[in-house]
């Protein structure tokens, strides 16, 4: 029998260096940046656990994608980022890119319609006055993120989904940590997340 499911979905249920080697990566810091960890638990609370459901949290993480990749703009526009906190900001950019690219056929295989991303998103440009702020927030973000993908890894129906989305937590549980760090933070300031 043929999966509908994406074949870089199931590649990432298998694991995880698959999942990356092949840059496809969904993002759990795109949820987050959307206020998703709320967003993707009433979503995904709204139906039964069937590919309906799996579909709306996939939706939710499609739309939190496309903050995320608005948030890292704003960042790299901003002119406060130098060399390499502005390289770090392109390059989660570009996995949240990948996330984006494919969760939007992943949820369109499944049935559903992808949502696009907005025009603009109402950011607290004005609490952004240097590179720590910036990356502060860009850190807020991602710590969202894994905590939304954290709530919604148990609440899909279909298990390879869980998968994928489970992976995905870890990447941005690593954006998370690096940006930490770059704030001269303690990358990793406790031994579980929530």
């Amino acid at each position: 029998m043929k999966s509908a499911i994406h074949p870089g979905l199931l590649a990432a249920a298998s694991g995880r260096r698959i999942f990356l080697s092949r840059g496809l990566q969904l993002s759990a810091a795109a949820v987050a940046l959307l206020g998703g960890r709320h967003a993707l638990a009433a979503r995904s609370d709204a139906m039964s656990s069937n590919a309906g459901a799996d579909i709306l949290i996939l939706e939710a993480a499609l739309a939190a994608e496309h903050r995320a990749i608005a948030a890292y703009q704003l960042g790299a526009d901003s002119g406060l980022l130098r060399a390499p906190a502005l390289a770090l900001a392109q390059q989660f950019q570009g996995h949240h890119r990948a996330h984006a690219e494919l969760l939007t056929t992943t949820v369109a295989q499944l049935g559903g319609s992808a949502p696009s991303a907005p025009a603009s998103y109402a950011f607290p440009t004005d609490e952004l006055g240097s590179e720590a702020d910036v990356l502060r927030f860009a850190a807020g973000l991602e710590r969202d993120a894994v905590s939304a993908y954290l709530a919604a890894v148990p609440k899909f129906g279909n298990r390879e989904l869980a998968g994928a989305a489970a992976s995905i937590l870890g990447d941005e549980a690593m954006h998370w940590a690096v940006l930490r760090g770059a704030l001269g933070e303690v990358p990793v300031p406790l031994a579980f997340v929530s």
